[in-house]
């Protein structure tokens, strides 16, 4: 442990080495930072110890090793059993917290922290383990801003790193919504390859076209995102019942090919539904509203 004592401003701890905890230890490491592991099992430690980590015995020996100490544990209680002990240490630290939580655990934690004289950051990793340490990876950040400039080349090792705001909890509702994202896209590409598969087309030449298609459709997210901030909805990409009518039409496509209609259904029964409170001459952003009604109606009742 001899060179990373002190707290050499170039220096790195990370604190659990499962998949993303080990790729993130050798992105810092990749990096040319000095970067301090633990885990829980000692034997997942020795490939980095190789690669050139130090290797900490303790919980407190890692926190102790530098000025950041990131965590990537299963869960927000085992932080808290990990590193409550340690409060002493985490004095003028900042911890940066990858671990999956909700955004209340988030918050509960950023007090505990910074209860302890430590800066706290929470993060989430939203593009798997395959991206850390390239450009195209991205990382979202939430909590101290101080903290998370002094500390933003380091973490600029993952790949992009992006603070969303000063709120602890941002980085997790973040990371919640845009999982729900990623799997709602996957979910129709799935169901798209299935369709076209029954007309013998090759899952890779349809991807080599559907891909050519997406930038087309994250235009629509920006600009159907302006809609919902100004609550107004121009059909300019049609209305909700013509985009009905043509998902009326997949979803009979999909039963003549004997595929499962799941996802399209879904989606007819969104449009349908928000026709039916007055939006079928709208654009389809308005179906966000039918979705944010059932927000309001948890809060009448």
């Amino acid at each position: 442990m001899s060179r990373n004592e002190g707290r050499d401003r170039s220096a790195v701890s990370v604190i659990g080495l499962g998949q993303m905890g080990t790729r993130l230890a050798q992105a810092f490491l990749a990096a040319g930072y000095r970067t301090t592991v633990w885990n829980r099992t000692p034997a997942k430690a020795d490939a980095l110890a190789a690669q050139g980590a130090d290797r900490a015995s303790t919980v407190g020996e890692a926190v102790s090793a530098g000025p950041l100490v990131v965590v990537c544990l299963p869960d927000y209680d085992t932080v808290h059993d990990l590193l409550e002990p340690e409060g002493e240490r985490l004095r003028g630290r900042v911890l940066a917290n990858l671990s999956s939580g909700t955004p209340e655990a988030a918050r509960r934690m950023a007090g505990q922290v910074t209860g302890h004289g430590a800066a706290y950051l929470d993060g989430a990793a939203m593009s798997g383990t395959r991206l850390v340490g390239h450009p195209d990876a991205l990382f979202v950040f939430s909590g101290s801003p101080d903290a998370f400039a002094t500390q933003q080349d380091v973490l600029a090792s993952l790949g992009r790193s992006v603070h969303l705001g000063d709120d602890p909890a941002l980085a997790s509702l973040y990371d919640t919504a845009l999982f729900g994202l990623a799997w709602g896209a996957l979910a129709g590409f799935y169901h798209a390859v299935a369709l076209v598969g029954a007309g013998g087309v090759d899952p890779t030449a349809f991807a080599a076209v559907a891909m050519s298609h997406m930038p087309f459709v994250t235009s629509l997210m920006a600009d159907h995102a302006r809609h919902i901030q100004d609550g107004r909805y121009p059909n300019d990409d049609g209305t909700v019942d013509v985009h009905a009518a043509a998902m009326d039409h997949l979803v009979h496509a999909s039963r003549a090919e004997g595929i499962g209609a799941e996802v399209p259904e879904l989606i007819k029964s969104l449009l349908e539904r928000a026709a039916g409170t007055g939006h079928g001459e709208d654009g389809i952003a308005s179906v966000v509203e039918l979705i944010t009604k059932g927000r309001r109606d948890v809060r009448a009742g």
